[in-house]
């Protein structure tokens, strides 16, 4: 099991951390009371491995509550658990500065001066700081780039290299745009098999309407400037750590044009390396419903 303790300075990004290890599968509780660490932990090593990955965050926030941390680190090590403890920090004028662009107040200054707060908190985190495994100063690191140490620090194998994961969805519009699509492609330019008689029963996954779509010079012209940009998009989104791609695809009903032009961005895209997968969402709403064009 893998147990962490996250600590450090106030506004030095333990909020990101937490973020970052939530998506590498932690089990995450932010400002729990030290006191209750060595019972939660407890609580956790008897689930027999569902939850194998926490993380809880303990800091200044938790007023009295926090000068407990110490002895809980302690006990946890009496009673043979096994934990880390990662701790952020940064630079004075760096935590002043985060202060003062998100207009809060530090919690050991509300109503005085931030600096202050910053140099009474350094004082109290000092033993803290000395027992951690690890420290990240952030002063000088991006979101991303705090992602990243946390990955390599914190992630399994897989998780450190993981590719980039594309998902294609074909819809209708007619029934609404995904609403977690990163890019929306309208393909109802193309011409629309549902008016040829032999073809409207079909849908763009049979090899008819298949045919008909991909024949289009429309389509062809389409694919190829859309396979371009995929190309430019694709390492640019995966270099500022995304890990997730959703392609959506639209036609008016997400029977016919969608279908067709989605699974053939996701043979490009296999074919690419790229790590892909294709969801039709619409495909049988019409059918379902009696009506309308697709």
């Amino acid at each position: 099991m893998k147990f962490l303790v996250v600590t450090g300075m106030s506004g030095a990004g333990k909020t990101q951390a937490i973020r970052s290890l939530e998506d590498l599968g932690f089990y995450c509780v932010d400002n729990l009371p030290p006191t209750l660490i060595a019972k939660f932990a407890e609580v956790c090593y008897k689930t027999g491995g569902q939850i194998d990955k926490i993380a809880i965050v303990a800091d200044i926030r938790g007023r009295s509550f926090f000068d407990d941390l110490l002895g809980t680190l302690n006990t946890l090590n009496k009673e043979g658990y096994m934990y880390e403890v990662l701790y952020l920090e940064a630079t004075d004028e760096t935590l002043v500065k985060r202060y003062k662009e998100t207009r809060r107040k530090h919690p050991l200054a509300p109503d005085g001066r931030i600096i202050n707060g910053i140099n009474v908190e350094r004082k109290k985190l000092k033993a803290i700081r000395e027992k951690a495994d690890r420290i990240i100063n952030t002063s000088k690191l991006t979101n991303k780039e705090l992602n990243e140490e946390i990955i390599k620090a914190y992630g399994d194998e897989h998780q450190i290299d993981s590719p980039l994961l594309i998902n294609v969805i074909s819809f209708g519009f007619k029934y609404g745009i995904p609403l977690d699509a990163d890019l929306v492609m309208d393909v109802r330019f193309i011409p629309n098999p549902y008016y040829i008689a032999e073809l409207k029963p079909y849908s763009g996954k049979d090899k008819p309407v298949k045919d008909y779509v991909l024949s289009k010079s429309e389509t062809s012209e389409f694919l190829d400037k859309f396979t371009d940009m995929l190309k430019f998009l694709i390492p640019n989104y995966k270099n500022e750590g995304k890990r997730q791609l959703i392609v959506a695809i639209g036609c008016t009903g997400g029977r016919h044009r969608s279908v067709a032009i989605a699974n053939r961005t996701y043979e490009v895209l296999n074919h690419l390396g790229y790590h892909v997968t294709v969801d039709h969402r619409d495909i049988n709403e019409d059918v379902n419903r009696g009506a309308g064009k697709r």
